[in-house]
């Protein structure tokens, strides 16, 4: 049974990215906005639902691993997989704010994660943990990203010339479309999630793998479907606009919102992965200055680093 929901959740996510991309393109010709803000924000906070949904319900159960590395192996599977298949399949532009401001903010964030995590090394207490008053720290970032890209929206729009919409994109089916794809979705994601990690524990994988790897993955499969999706629809600015937004969202509001509600303990393992995380932004930052776009090779490059990954998280754990 786990196995046939699986499959049923892979059908949801496909369609629904589908939905979801097609509506929140619209939405963006009909706001007068550039695609890649619809990216950064609408698209990119809805696909980081099923990571806010897993870690905050593993916060309130206490299952820190699950949060931390959900989040982290999330990240780690967007700039690598994701980036890397949705370039192969079309070339992805990549504009002049995003290299200047929005990736280097998500190294940001990183960094302020591998330090408010660090409190063994840099305090010299017994364990390491992301604090609730750390989680609020994470959400102050937050709310400073979201008003620079509120801050973007206004003034794209008024530099944008009135161009003709056709008339059959309108605002009550796209917003219709959208919501309905969202849903999908979500709920997709959540029976990806809950049978992949049914169906992980009895092959007995241990926790710390589960939230690195199986729920990780399948939290991410929205990013992964929604950026494909964007691809093959050439909207190549979605796509990596959801990319680098759900990052940042995975970490200042899902992390956020988590610690807040209950102060995470961080395992040693996860200073590894979250060091890699910080790593493979830096080189999507270098991929980016070629040429503004990330191609083929570079999409070939990203892939094989997450089965390098793979690889090791496996013989590690």
């Amino acid at each position: 049974m786990a196995y046939i929901l699986l499959i049923v959740g892979f059908a949801l996510l496909i369609k629904g990215a589908n939905f979801f991309v097609d509506g929140s393109s619209n939405i963006a010709r009909l706001l007068r906005v550039p695609p890649i803000l619809i990216g950064l924000t609408i698209v990119a906070f809805g696909t980081s639902s099923p990571e806010a949904t897993v870690s905050i319900i593993a916060a309130l159960e206490g299952n820190a691993d699950v949060a931390v590395g959900n989040v982290v192996g999330s990240n780690i599977f967007n700039l690598t997989l994701v980036v890397g298949i949705a370039a192969f399949l079309y070339p992805l532009k990549v504009q002049g704010e995003t290299i200047k401001k929005e990736i280097p903010f998500t190294i940001l964030a990183s960094v302020a994660l591998l330090i408010l995590m660090s409190d063994m090394a840099l305090q010299g207490f017994s364990s390491n943990m992301i604090t609730r008053s750390d989680g609020i720290i994470f959400l102050l970032f937050l709310s400073i990203f979201m008003y620079y890209l509120i801050e973007i929206g206004l003034k794209s729009r008024k530099n944008t010339t009135d161009e003709p919409v056709p008339e059959d994109i309108n605002w009550g089916k796209n917003i219709f479309i959208t919501l309905l794809g969202l849903a999908a979705i979500i709920f997709g994601g959540n029976l990806v999630v809950d049978n992949g990690t049914k169906i992980a524990f009895s092959l007995g994988m241990s926790e710390t793998l589960v939230g690195l790897t199986i729920i990780a993955i399948g939290t991410s499969l929205p990013e992964l479907v929604t950026s494909i999706t964007a691809a093959l629809k050439k909207e190549s600015e979605i796509a990596l606009g959801n990319i680098v937004g759900s990052n940042i969202f995975n970490i200042l509001f899902v992390l956020g919102a988590s610690a807040t509600i209950s102060p995470l303990a961080v395992s040693d393992k996860v200073f590894t992965d979250v060091v890699l995380m910080i790593v493979l932004t830096v080189v999507l930052l270098i991929f980016s200055r070629t040429s503004f776009k990330v191609g083929k090779r570079e999409g070939v490059v990203l892939v094989a680093a997450y089965i390098i990954y793979l690889v090791y998280i496996i013989i590690r754990n």
